[in-house]
């Protein structure tokens, strides 16, 4: 499946998003990665479709940011652009998920490892060496650092590792009602309707989770609130679950850290 994301002016995206499609040893990765996470261990969605999701939620989170005049990381520490944080985050979000081809467990550290040598591939002639490597390594530590217990020392990461908690919808969950395989992540996931990414009127983001029922509070509690504490974007989003159900809709719970 082709890697979509706006990529609007930003050239070395554009690029960096079009080996990424044309890569069929990267694909072939996604496949095996959900295979084991699906097939083999019942677990939700760690294949295209989730990277798909993620690239375009940390996208659309880091443009708030920008454009609320929060500095990437790479900005302020190597003088680079924010476009190059583009890259950064589009890269995290499709790598980070690798490990999974060799097991749920440590993932994160099995991506790191087959992320290396891909990330080279794909930004060959598109920057310099210097630039690649700081590259390589901005990714590298936001792939780590997505570990729920991992603390973000970027910006990036913190996007990347937010944006991946923020997949939650009923859709990420593949397999929800299927005998002696339903757990609390499926039932929550299957409660999530929508995330809404809105710029805030206290802080520069606002997310929005809109949830059929209460269950869903599991994934904001246990999921996306443990993984906003160890990112460095929390100051800066404010959380709101509601529910619309069909006898009412209200407020369920908002929250920011």
């Amino acid at each position: 499946m082709a890697l979509r994301v706006p990529s609007r002016d930003n050239t070395k995206l554009a690029k960096v998003v079009e080996r990424i499609a044309g890569d069929v040893e990267l694909s072939t990765l996604w496949r095996c990665a959900n295979i084991n996470a699906i097939d083999r261990s019942g677990i939700s969605d760690h294949g295209p479709v989730h990277i798909q999701i993620v690239a375009n939620i940390a996208l659309r989170l880091l443009r708030l940011l920008v454009e609320a005049e929060v500095k990437p990381s790479i900005v302020t520490n190597y003088g680079m652009t924010s476009e190059d944080a583009e890259v950064v985050v589009v890269l995290a979000a499709a790598l980070h998920d690798l490990g999974m081809v060799v097991h749920r467990e440590n993932h994160e550290q099995f991506s790191v490892c087959l992320a290396a040598p891909k990330l080279r591939e794909l930004l060959d002639g598109i920057y310099d060496l210097e630039a690649c490597t700081i590259i390589t390594c901005e990714v590298l530590h936001a792939i780590y650092a997505h570990q729920s217990e991992i603390p973000c020392l970027t910006i990036e990461a913190g996007v990347a590792k937010v944006a991946d908690a923020l997949d939650m919808t009923k859709g990420r969950s593949r397999i929800p009602f299927e005998a002696g395989r339903v757990n609390i992540h499926s039932l929550s996931a299957a409660s999530i309707e929508q995330v809404r990414l809105l710029k805030g009127q206290t802080k520069p983001i606002r997310v929005e989770i809109v949830m059929s029922n209460s269950a869903g509070i599991f994934q904001v509690d246990e999921l996306l609130k443990h993984k906003l504490q160890t990112s460095t974007i929390a100051e800066y989003l404010e959380v709101a679950a509601l529910m619309e159900g069909e006898a009412e809709k209200q407020l369920v719970k908002v929250f920011s850290l």
